[in-house]
């Protein structure tokens, strides 16, 4: 739904229509209580919980209430639908357990918080439930990973579990035991700190976290917690052995340190430190800045400024060319070349051009790629021959011919998992360690877990510079809260964000809005409030009602549709959203 291809008449009408659909969408959620067999599933068509239809021979589900649109169709949106073999629920799939339990902050004599990871649902966690000696003694939302029990005994060792739930009422399996003991009350006789732990090392790290060891230190009475400084700051509080540290900045050098501290209280000296360096961000990604812009320049002329890619701005890092054409004669086959539209409008821009344009913008630092799909294109690769090696070919071919780093994956309704994999893995080959992958998925493709773009991220995480999701023409959306929120906020920006980050590494995330009202049928923000949204994922300033469960320094940054709507606007967007990026942590 990105990709507007038509005048601006046909925008407005597109538009109208869509706040339309999403007007009939909100006034008829809270009417769609009980369930109804709808027989064959049509476009334009409201949908309840419950709700079955049928397509293609087999029987759908809903899992959320919507409005439904073409390219939505329920085997293309598992968020939506579920397919019924015989029966079933609606939503029978329990979250994942919680993982990661520890001690977070201080433990006194009366209290202790513990703190956990968040779990993955194929909808949605809603809260979790926290037992104490398998007895449950409190409850938080979904969007909360913390939790602090009083009224303890002191001195008295407890044991703590925790457990996810969902909409549904499926719980998941209990995390890991996690022994804690409360301090003594004061005024007792044990005044003497524990020795100073050693032989700290870091034995690993990724792009956000870094891990740890030592040797354990010793007391009079006994220790009984580490805590864990990052640059001089408590990062958090174990009672083993070893701890990850996460949260951190890409390719950013970190010094550790770990105290040991007695169950009255006595904090021993610190460790040696040890330095540490978190991984750069993969993907090609190793001569871009940690926080990139990034623009589709568009071969084609709809109304928005037509652009030689010599004029795009140097604000935008990536700029993704749209698009590689299917080629009907060649079953997975694509080709390229400047738009016979386009190169009149810009007085004979030739093929020729554009490349010593590609040539221009690489040499600036700039990552040049081709993006393939869109609102109205599509690549068959549903064969593995011989649809998948004349893919590889003829892109491999257009990014030697032009100069391209890499390629952009906008494929809007619906594709082959292991066979795109397959084929980009022989690209990226080809093209070598600067090779540049980044995705569009729409709104809805990042709903959970299950979703092809999350398959397909899980299979190419290792070469993925950024995933930038279509926050627009979506309607309202299921947050990580498990609350629907409606587009062209920034609470829809960061709760949806939020949500993609279980699966997808905040360094691999960008946020994706239209340039103008124009660009797309619904869904535009000003760029301040992509700034807000960024900030507050980043930071955790300038949210809206939404708080995101963590901060996310290595959030990687902003796209939009398109950098020639962009300059229909003095380009607004690049202009306000990069010297943002460029002053985050």
């Amino acid at each position: 739904m990105k990709k507007i291809l038509t005048g601006p008449k046909s925008v407005v009408k597109k538009t109208a229509g869509f706040l339309l659909t999403a007007t009939l969408f909100a006034s008829l959620i809270p009417a769609m209580a009980s369930a109804a067999d709808r027989g064959a599933w049509a476009a334009s068509t409201s949908y309840a919980v419950g709700d079955t239809v049928t397509y293609s021979g087999k029987s759908y589900q809903v899992v959320q209430p919507h409005t439904s649109l073409n390219g939505w169709e329920p085997p293309n949106v598992p968020a939506l639908w579920k397919e019924v073999q015989g029966g079933g629920t609606v939503d029978n799939q329990a979250p994942t357990a919680p993982t990661g339990l520890k001690v977070s902050g201080t433990t006194t004599s009366t209290s202790i918080t513990v703190a956990w990871n968040p779990s993955t649902d194929n909808v949605g966690v809603t809260g979790y439930d926290i037992y104490r000696d398998a007895t449950l003694v409190g409850s938080v939302s979904g969007s909360t990973l913390t939790y602090t029990n009083t009224g303890l005994t002191p001195n008295t060792a407890y044991s703590y579990t925790v457990k996810a739930k969902d909409a549904a009422g499926n719980v998941s399996a209990a995390s890991s035991a996690l022994s804690v003991t409360t301090l003594p009350t004061s005024g007792g006789s044990d005044t003497q700190a524990p020795t100073a732990p050693g032989n700290l090392t870091a034995t690993g790290s990724t792009t956000s976290s870094v891990s740890l060891s030592w040797s354990a230190a010793t007391d009079n009475v006994g220790v009984a917690q580490y805590e864990v400084y990052s640059n001089g700051a408590l990062a958090q509080t174990v009672t083993g052995l070893t701890a990850t540290v996460t949260g951190l900045s890409a390719d950013t050098s970190y010094t550790f340190t770990v105290k040991a501290k007695d169950a009255a209280g006595n904090v021993s000296p610190a460790s040696a430190a040890v330095t540490a360096r978190t991984q750069p961000t993969g993907g090609g990604g190793g001569q871009l800045p940690k926080h990139i812009v990034t623009g589709y320049w568009q071969n084609f002329v709809n109304g928005a400024k037509n652009l030689k890619l010599s004029e795009v701005p140097a604000e935008y890092d990536i700029i993704a060319v749209s698009f590689a054409e299917m080629d009907r004669s060649k079953p997975g086959g694509v080709t390229f070349g400047i738009d016979p539209d386009l190169s009149k409008a810009l007085g004979g821009y030739s093929n020729a051009d554009l490349i010593n344009d590609i040539k221009a913008k690489k040499a600036q630092g700039k990552k040049v790629i081709l993006s393939i799909g869109g609102e109205k294109g599509n690549i068959d690769l549903s064969s593995a021959s011989p649809n998948v090696s004349n893919f590889v070919s003829t892109m491999s071919s257009l990014i030697t011919e032009y100069g391209f780093d890499g390629l952009d994956v906008d494929l809007e309704h619906g594709f082959n998992v292991p066979n795109l994999t397959t084929a980009v893995r022989q690209i990226q080959a080809k093209v070598g360690s600067g090779f540049i992958l980044t995705m569009a998925p729409q709104t809805i493709d990042m709903q959970n877990n299950q979703t092809s773009y999350i398959q397909f991220y899980n299979n190419v995480k290792d070469i993925t510079t950024v995933i930038n999701t279509q926050f627009y023409n979506s309607g309202c959306m299921l947050g990580r809260d498990g609350k629907c929120y409606s587009q062209g906020t920034v609470d829809f920006l960061t709760a949806l964000t939020d949500l993609a980050i279980q699966w997808v590494q905040p360094s691999h995330l960008g946020i994706g809005v239209p340039a103008t009202s124009s660009a797309a049928g619904g869904g535009y923000v000003s760029a301040s409030v992509v700034n807000n949204a960024l900030n507050c994922l980043a930071t955790g300033n300038s949210c809206g009602s939404y708080k995101p469960v963590a901060k996310y320094p290595d959030i990687r940054g902003a796209m939009t549709w398109s950098i020639n709507w962009d300059g229909m606007n003095g380009y607004s967007f690049a202009k306000t959203v990069k010297p943002f990026l460029s002053q985050l942590p």
